[in-house]
């Protein structure tokens, strides 16, 4: 029986089962649009009330609630400080006894990067209702990602400013900006968020090999975003090709080089994680040395021989290796986050970075978790300047 002597919805695992296979079956042609009242009716089926489906908006401060039919409607709401920001940043339910019920918070987790929180309300909950919210987060997160592929709608919801021309391109390039595996797990965060032009990353795990890339091109606007593309199309193209990392440099090289000139350059590191024995390659074309960070202190810089940057015509690079520890975090960065002056004049510089490193793996646990923390707490270090773009790439060996 539920409050005040109701029969209890069922929420079975037979249930369940029913309610999500219905489900699939509709999502295959469900116009984007409806992804709102699907998930409102779902939720009345079940017994919930007062669904909210908040997503992260671009500059990872706040969660914004998607408007649609039969959602509740609100503020946006900090990511800090609040039920559903814990539940968003732990990938994990949050559970608020309130007095019509329990108010739930569930991480939309979509192949451990996370798309919002789906909050909702129910009278009680038990291990059924948990195991069946679960699944139907999951499924809503999948339907959120593959949906937005054919609508602006969930990309409008996010934005909580007006977006350059430039960020725009360089925020359609960039894959999920997290993933979660058994062996490995990376982050990364671009600042400034709407008016981000010349940085990216890019990264793919084909097999037991993680593929990362991190860039910087020179200038600002669309000439560093046009810049951006053609490297991070170059690094692709070259990564799939399943060369070496000098022929992925070279290859690089050239498509600047051609396309833009002699004048015209992009740094560049490229990496190679074997996430079997945890041995790391790396090739350094113009970047800070990436932090090896151990036991949540970083340990060292990974210094290595540096080459030109792509476009230069630099002579085949020196592939620099590691073998990691389990555990061990490497944390990638352009030079936009170090060399931004301060109120006095000085810049900020790596000793600052490393401190504000360490604090922050001590308080935080998950690398999404670190990234967005970091980029956040170093640009309120910074005087809350970015007059240059800034890149955080963190990858965990587990």
């Amino acid at each position: 029986m539920g409050r005040d002597g109701e029969r209890r919805p069922d929420r079975s695992e037979g249930f369940g089962e029913h309610l999500l296979g219905a489900l699939l079956d509709q999502a295959h042609e469900l116009p984007p649009h409806l992804i709102a009242p699907l998930v409102a009716d779902a939720v009345r089926g079940f017994g919930g009330r007062d669904p909210v489906l908040l997503l992260q908006d671009y500059g990872q401060l706040v969660l914004v609630p998607l408007s649609g039919r039969g959602l509740a409607a609100g503020e946006p709401v900090p990511i800090d400080g609040s039920s559903a920001g814990a539940a968003f940043l732990r990938g994990a339910s949050v559970e608020v006894p309130q007095g019509d019920g329990v108010r739930v918070y569930l991480p939309l987790l979509d192949g451990g990067d996370e798309v919002g929180v789906l909050a909702l309300t129910l009278d009680d909950v038990d291990g059924d209702d948990r195991r069946l919210l679960r699944r139907f987060a999951s499924l809503v997160a999948d339907l959120l990602v593959t949906k937005s592929g054919y609508t602006d709608r969930i990309f409008q919801a996010r934005r909580l400013q007006p977006m350059s021309v430039a960020a725009e391109i360089q925020w359609s390039l960039l894959p999920p900006l997290a993933m979660t595996a058994p062996k490995v797990a990376v982050a990364g965060i671009l600042e400034p968020a709407y008016q981000v032009a010349g940085d990216s990353f890019d990264y793919a795990l084909n097999d037991d090999l993680l593929h990362v890339a991190t860039i910087d091109a020179m200038g600002h606007g669309l000439d560093a975003a046009a810049m951006a593309t053609v490297a991070i199309g170059a690094y692709r193209h070259a990564r799939r090709a399943d060369i070496g990392l000098a022929e992925i440099y070279a290859f690089m090289d050239r498509a600047i080089a051609e396309q833009f000139g002699p004048d015209h350059f992009v740094t560049a590191q490229m990496m190679r994680l074997n996430t079997v024995s945890g041995h790391l390659q790396w090739v350094n074309a113009g970047h800070p040395h990436p932090l090896l960070i151990r036991d949540h202190v970083v340990v060292e810089r990974l210094e290595s021989v540096t080459t030109l940057p792509v476009g230069f015509g630099g002579e085949e690079p020196v592939i620099s290796e590691r073998v990691l520890r389990h555990g061990d975090r490497v944390l990638c960065f352009t030079d936009g986050l170090v060399e931004e002056r301060e109120a006095g004049g000085e810049q900020f510089g790596e000793e600052q970075l490393i401190d504000w490193v360490n604090r922050v793996e001590r308080s935080q646990a998950g690398v999404r978790a670190v990234v967005r923390a970091l980029s956040h707490v170093l640009k309120e270090k910074r005087g809350g300047r970015t007059s240059d773009d800034a890149t955080l790439f963190l990858i965990e060996w587990r």
